[in-house]
């Protein structure tokens, strides 16, 4: 599994943006099921699949987020991207 990661201390209601040049999997997830993710278990996450940016995403609460962008299965690119967070 290939991915790009990230990871941030965020407060509830911050908002992470990611720009990106390819349709990508954009997902925000605490340390526990981004474990779960790495390991290929099921996992709870906030956002999806995107084909338009940039993607804003809400940090439900306050704690250690795992910001993790990904090419859907079978896919290879060179991504450019960009991560920011709106406080």
């Amino acid at each position: 599994m290939s991915f790009i990661h990230g990871e941030e201390h965020l407060s509830a209601g911050d908002v992470v943006v990611v720009d990106c040049d390819h349709q990508v999997n954009v997902l925000l997830l605490d340390d526990t099921n981004f474990s779960y993710y790495r390991r290929g278990q099921r996992f709870q996450y906030h956002g999806g699949f995107y084909d338009r940016f940039p993607v804003r995403i809400t940090a439900p609460s306050t704690g250690d987020w795992n910001i993790v962008i990904a090419l859907p299965p079978g896919r290879r690119a060179n991504i450019r991207y960009n991560i920011s967070v709106v406080r």
